[in-house]
C-alpha cells in the first residue's frame, strides 16, 4: 500500500478519535475475563450450517470456520463463545472474526474468557475448555441469523512421524483434529476440508456409519470430511481423526525475533536491523551429518530433481531502494550472501546460512539494510509537527512454507525529543496482540535519550507482513538542533579545557 493512502486513512481515523485516547495501551481483544471454574455458555445459538477448511501447506496450522449462526432464544444475544482446550488455547495466533456480509467494516471484537483451575483428584490443577468471546456489534434478534468467518492460526500443533529420519529420507507430519467442529451451541450441518501441501498422505482415518459414501472424500491434494447432518448430535460431540502427510520442508520456529527500525531525521535514512533465534522443529537426523550425502542431494535440487527438509537458505524480500544490507551471526559477517538490488520494484537479500538446518539444530544471525526516510515518512500537515511513519510489522524471509515466531519485539527509535508518540495497526488478517511500552534508548551525544516505542507480541506467524504499524509523533523545529548544539558544546567545552590547561603554569624555577 502506498504510503499517501496509508497516511489518508490514517488522518480519518486520527479525526475520529479523542485525543486522550492513546495507542500505548493493550488492544480490546487482549482484555481477558476470569470466569469461574464451573461456567458454561448458554445455549442460545444454533449452528445451521459450518464449514471448515483446516490448511495444512505450511508449517503451521491454518483455520478458517465459516458458520451460519441463528439466535435460538427467546432474547436478543450478543456474545458467541468459541471454546479451545487448555493446551491449545495458548498457541492461537491471528483469532480474527468478520461478519462475511460485511468484511469491509473490519474484525468483530473479541475477548478471552479464562476459567479458573481446579484441583483434580490428584492435587494438581486442573483447567477446564478456556473460551473466545465474539462480541456483535448489535444484539443478534431472536431467530435473525449472521454468517461469521473466524480464522485463527495453531503453532506448535504438527509433529514429525517419524520424529527422526535419514539425511536423505522424506519428513512426514502428523496431525490430529475433529471431525466435528467443537462448540458449545448445537450444529445441524457440518463438513471439514483439509488442505495437503501435496497428494502424499499415505495414512489418515476413516469415519464409519457417519454418511452413506466414502469418508473422507479425496480430491487432488484435499480430503472432505462430512456433510454430516449433526441435528441430533449432543454440542461438544468430538469425533478423532489422525493425518499424516509429507512436508518435505523446513517447519522453522523462531524463539525470538527483535526488530528495530531508527529514524534519522538529520541524515534521512531509516534504519531496520532484524536479530533471529530460529530453529527446525522438523524430524530429527537419525545418524550423524555427511558432507558426501549432502554435496550429492544438492546437486540433484539444484537440478530440481529432489528436495529436502532442512533449510538452505531464506530470500528476504526488501523494499524498493534498499541499500547496504548485512549478514552476520554469532562468528562474524557471513560472506554467503547475494543482493539483488532494485529501486522500482522489490529488491531481494538471498542469504545461505554456514550450514544447512536439519531438525533439532538452531541457527543465530542478524541482518539489516538501510532505506531513505522520505519513503516511509510524512508530515501530516503543512506548517505541523507531527509526523507520521508506516513501516511494517515484520519483512524477513518470506518462505512457501512459512516461519513462526514464539515472541516478537519490534522497535521503533525515533529522534531525541519525540514526544506525544501513538500508534495504529492498518490492514491485515488477524493483527497479533500487540502490547506497548515507551522507554528512552541512548546512543552516541544523545543528551536524555531517544524516544522508543516497543511492541511486543507472542505467537506471531509471517502474515503479519501484510500489517503495518503506523507511528505518529511530535517532532519541534527546535528539537532538530539539539544533537548539533550539544555536539557544538562538548567541543566548545574541550577547546576551553584544553586553554585553560594550557595557561597553568607548570614550571619549577621562580619567575623573574
Amino acid at each position: 500500500m502506498r504510503l499517501s493512502s496509508v497516511v489518508g486513512t490514517v488522518v480519518g481515523l486520527l479525526s475520529s478519535l479523542t485525543i486522550a485516547e492513546s495507542n500505548l495501551t493493550a488492544r480490546a481483544q487482549t482484555e481477558q475475563k476470569l470466569l469461574n471454574s464451573d461456567f458454561k455458555p448458554a445455549p442460545v445459538f444454533e449452528n445451521t450450517n459450518v464449514v471448515r477448511t483446516i490448511n495444512l501447506e505450511k508449517g503451521y496450522v491454518r483455520e478458517t470456520v465459516n458458520v451460519v449462526v441463528t439466535n435460538a432464544d427467546k432474547a436478543p444475544q450478543s456474545d458467541y463463545y468459541v471454546p479451545f482446550e487448555y493446551a491449545l488455547i495458548g498457541k492461537i495466533s491471528g483469532f480474527d472474526v468478520r461478519d462475511k456480509a460485511k468484511t469491509e467494516q473490519g474484525p468483530l471484537d473479541s475477548s478471552i474468557a479464562a476459567l479458573s483451575g481446579v484441583l483434580g483428584v490428584d492435587g494438581q490443577p486442573s483447567y477446564p475448555t478456556q473460551y473466545y468471546v465474539i462480541h456483535f456489534p448489535e444484539p443478534l434478534a431472536p431467530k435473525s441469523k449472521i454468517t461469521l468467518q473466524i480464522s485463527y492460526n495453531i503453532l506448535g500443533a504438527l509433529a514429525a512421524l517419524p520424529a527422526s529420519i535419514k539425511q536423505d529420507e522424506k519428513q512426514y507430519l502428523a496431525y490430529d483434529f475433529s471431525a466435528y467442529l467443537p462448540s458449545v451451541y448445537r450444529t445441524l450441518k457440518q463438513k471439514t476440508k483439509v488442505k495437503f501441501p501435496s497428494s502424499d498422505v499415505p495414512e489418515y482415518t476413516k469415519t464409519e456409519g457417519l454418511t452413506s459414501w466414502a469418508d473422507p472424500e479425496k480430491q487432488g491434494s484435499s480430503f472432505t470430511y462430512g456433510t454430516y447432518d449433526t441435528a441430533k448430535t449432543p454440542a461438544g460431540t468430538t469425533y478423532p481423526i489422525s493425518v499424516r502427510y509429507e512436508f518435505n520442508k523446513p517447519l522453522l520456529v523462531a524463539s525470538l525475533l527483535e526488530r528495530d527500525v531508527e529514524v534519522s531525521h538529520w541524515g534521512g535514512n531509516l534504519a531496520t536491523e532484524e536479530r533471529y533465534w530460529l530453529r527446525h522443529d522438523g524430524a530429527a537426523l537419525a545418524n550423524h551429518f555427511s558432507r558426501v550425502t549432502w554435496s550429492t542431494q544438492s546437486f540433484y535440487i539444484n537440478a530440481g530433481q529432489g528436495s529436502t527438509s532442512a533449510l538452505r537458505e531464506l530470500k528476504v524480500p526488501l523494499r524498493p531502494g534498499s541499500v547496504d544490507p548485512y549478514f552476520t551471526d554469532d562468528i562474524g559477517n557471513v560472506s554467503t550472501s547475494r543482493f539483488r538490488p532494485n529501486n522500482v520494484r522489490e529488491a531481494s537479500l538471498e542469504l545461505k546460512p554456514r550450514y544447512p538446518l536439519f531438525g533439532g539444530w538452531k541457527y543465530s544471525f542478524r541482518i539489516g539494510w538501510n532505506n531513505a526516510l522520505s519513503s516511509s515518512l510524512r508530515k501530516l500537515k503543512t506548517g505541523s509537527d507531527t509526523y507520521i511513519l508506516s513501516v511494517p510489522l515484520i519483512e524477513g524471509p518470506r518462505l512457501q512454507e512459512g516461519i513462526q515466531y514464539e515472541r516478537l519485539v519490534f522497535s521503533v527509535i525515533l529522534p531525541e525529543g519525540a514526544t506525544n508518540v501513538n500508534y495504529q495497526t492498518h490492514g491485515g488478517f488477524g493483527v497479533p496482540t500487540l502490547h506497548a511500552e515507551q522507554t528512552l534508548h541512548n546512543t552516541f551525544m544523545d543528551t536524555l535519550g531517544r524516544t522508543k516505542l516497543t511492541l511486543t507480541a507472542n505467537n506471531v506467524v509471517d502474515e503479519a507482513r501484510d500489517v503495518t504499524v503506523l507511528v505518529t509523533y511530535d517532532y519541534p523545529f527546535a528539537a532538530a538542533f539539539r544533537k548539533p548544539l550539544t555536539i557544538f558544546a562538548g567541543a566548545a567545552v574541550v577547546f576551553v579545557v584544553v586553554w585553560a590547561i594550557s595557561a597553568v603554569d607548570t614550571s619549577i624555577g621562580k619567575k623573574r
